[in-house]
């Protein structure tokens, strides 16, 4: 193989893993917007609360975009 060809194999392979992970935070956005009453959202607290600040500040940072969302239509 020549380096051109490894260089597009990377390419490709960094492309169809950043598409993945899109993918993947969509999905987790979904299933994170379905917790829409204040008791869903205290037993995902609650759930949160038992792992440490850095496993749960990606569904912290959707969590919280999605509060604001929902006060922005609402206003």
């Amino acid at each position: 193989m020549t380096r051109h060809d490894l260089s597009v194999k990377s390419l490709r392979s960094s492309l169809a893993s950043r598409r993945d992970a899109r993918l993947q935070r969509r999905s987790l956005e979904r299933q994170l917007a379905s917790y829409t009453t204040e008791s869903d959202r205290l037993e995902l607290d609650a759930i949160m609360s038992r792992h440490s600040a850095d496993e749960t500040s990606e569904l912290r940072s959707i969590i919280n975009r999605q509060a604001m969302d929902r006060l922005m239509r609402t206003a």
